[in-house]
């Protein structure tokens, strides 16, 4: 897009923006009518470790974005030379699952508990058998009946329960409501709505519990893309934007997930489609084309922003632990008189990789800050561990680590193609791994054995997939669906990268002694 064009854009009102609250950063991305974008802002921030359970802070949360969208205003005035005082859309996008539970006046009753929290064994496990389908740790059922089973004595005061993102859009519009797809995160969905089967079944296992009159009553209500969700009022638009520039009365879609958000972003919309998505957690998500025989405990089953059903391998555990020992080597870098900033030194070192030898060599490298459910584990110790005779190179060194981020996701994948026997022709990827140009891209195609391309709008992730959901909304071709809409706006497909065999052997030969050196892992979390 022009500068003029943006410009215009801007002050017509046509601009839509996306605002997504991922785990370290929330972001901000303002695009004008072809879908380009027009301009960012982000605030990094971090989760806490409290009382033995990771969390956010609520007042983060507010400050975190307005920070990232007064960033953004002030990178439209600073690039386009106007104020952005009005939006044709605008839509939230979050970190799925954990338990953000409310009282009647919307107070808070607990920390938020994040996805992160492996503390919901017993309840998952109960669910799972009681539901017939597999209830991950990290879900807000799961959280919730933690809860009741541990007779936390806020459940009598529990009048509702949401999700980040639905908690943002809350404030933005005054609607209590949920995408479909992050709403599968919370509870069971069927045909676009909460599994009304499956809540008389949950009813049960709450009766004689603190918690009264079901749990249908404590959800948000669940819209598809493309389904209104509200506008933005004034106390949204001040929530945003305190300094009153920007004006109420945008659309606003209904708010997603990040699962949901990386599927917009890759077009892994349609059935037989598949992506990745690498941050501080790294998950693949495939678009079913028919019901899975079984239930795993590897495989989450959600949907796509349009309620389509999606296989979904979660794994708590990505990019952190690589992303400390880049740190690491920045401050190396420094210590030796460097200027170099600490994104060209990550770059630097993650290039590095494709050098490394394709099967470790003699090289281990368990990536687990947290508990890992697909390997059973309910907590994590990062561990580097080696062969005497290991090679030891900086090259070696980084490959391990990115192959150790690919090592849980191959897994859950390994389940779902022998089990269930669905592959997928193509992934898709996304998140910030991928911002170095093809190193994490030809490692994860290896750890795949899959052609992988990496999505155009990549390094913007999420935040411009809610902005492209909240385009969809307001679209001019109405006659068109969700993965209509998304060939027609973003055009040709990116091309994929094959697997290089030498790398697939590689890999095999590394994934088959990572594998039976699993037992270190969890002596380590025994005994460190």
């Amino acid at each position: 897009m022009s500068e003029s064009t943006a410009a215009r854009a801007v002050r017509e009102g046509e601009a839509v923006l996306g605002i997504e609250l991922g785990s370290t950063r929330i972001k901000a991305v303002l695009v004008g009518p072809d879908q380009a974008t027009i301009a960012t802002g982000s605030h990094a921030w971090e989760n806490r470790f409290v009382d033995g359970l990771w969390t956010y802070d609520l007042d983060d949360v507010v400050a975190g974005v307005r920070a990232a969208y007064a960033a953004l205003a002030a990178d439209v005035e600073r690039r386009h030379g106007t104020p952005l005082t009005r939006l044709a859309a605008c839509g939230v996008s979050a970190m799925m699952h954990g338990y953000l539970a409310l009282d009647a006046d919307g107070a808070l009753l607990t920390p938020f508990r994040t996805w992160r929290n492996t503390h919901t064994d017993r309840a998952a496990a109960t669910l799972s058998d009681a539901l017939e389908v597999n209830i991950p740790l990290r879900w807000s059922v799961a959280h919730l009946y933690q809860a009741v089973l541990d007779e936390e004595e806020h459940l009598g005061r529990l009048a509702h329960l949401t999700t980040l993102a639905g908690l943002v859009h809350q404030r933005l519009t005054g609607e209590r409501v949920l995408g479909v797809g992050d709403a599968s995160g919370m509870f069971p969905v069927l045909d676009g709505d909460w599994d009304a089967a499956r809540l008389e079944r949950t009813d049960a296992l709450l009766a004689g519990s603190a918690v009264r009159g079901g749990l249908r009553p404590l959800l948000p209500r669940v819209l598809r893309a493309g389904e209104p969700a509200g506008h933005l009022t004034e106390d949204g638009a001040r929530f945003l934007d305190p300094t009153g520039t920007l004006e109420p009365g945008a659309a606003v879609c209904p708010p997603e997930g990040d699962a949901g958000t990386g599927m917009v972003v890759t077009r892994s919309v349609a059935p037989g489609t598949g992506n990745v998505s690498a941050g501080t957690s790294i998950f693949t998500m495939v678009v079913l084309e028919g019901a899975l025989a079984g239930r795993h405990h590897e495989i989450d089953l959600v949907t796509t922003p349009a309620g389509d059903p999606v296989a979904m391998v979660h794994c708590n555990n990505g990019a952190s632990e690589l992303e400390a020992w880049a740190r690491l080597f920045h401050e190396v870098a420094a210590a030796v008189g460097s200027a170099a900033d600490p994104g060209t030194v990550f770059d630097a070192v993650v290039r590095t990789a494709l050098d490394g030898a394709p099967d470790g060599g003699g090289l281990l490298a368990y990536n687990y800050l947290s508990g890992e459910p697909v390997t059973g584990l309910e907590a994590g110790r990062p561990l580097v561990v080696r062969r005497p005779d290991s090679t030891l190179s900086l090259a070696t060194f980084m490959r391990v680590q990115l192959s150790s981020a690919f090592a849980t996701l191959r897994r859950g994948m390994d389940v779902l193609s022998e089990s269930e026997g669905v592959r997928v022709g193509r992934i898709f990827a996304h998140g910030g791994l991928f911002t170095t140009p093809g190193v994490a891209q030809r490692l994860l195609a290896a750890a795949l054995d899959t052609p992988v391309s990496v999505a155009d709008g990549a390094t913007e992730g999420g935040a411009w997939g809610i902005a492209l959901l909240a385009a969809y909304g307001v679209r001019e071709r109405r006659d068109l669906d969700l993965t209509a809409w998304l060939a027609h706006v973003l055009g040709d497909e990116p091309t994929a990268l094959e697997p290089d065999r030498a790398d697939v052997a590689g890999f095999e030969a590394f994934m088959k002694s990572w594998s039976a050196a699993l037992v270190v892992e969890r002596t380590a979390v025994r005994a460190v």
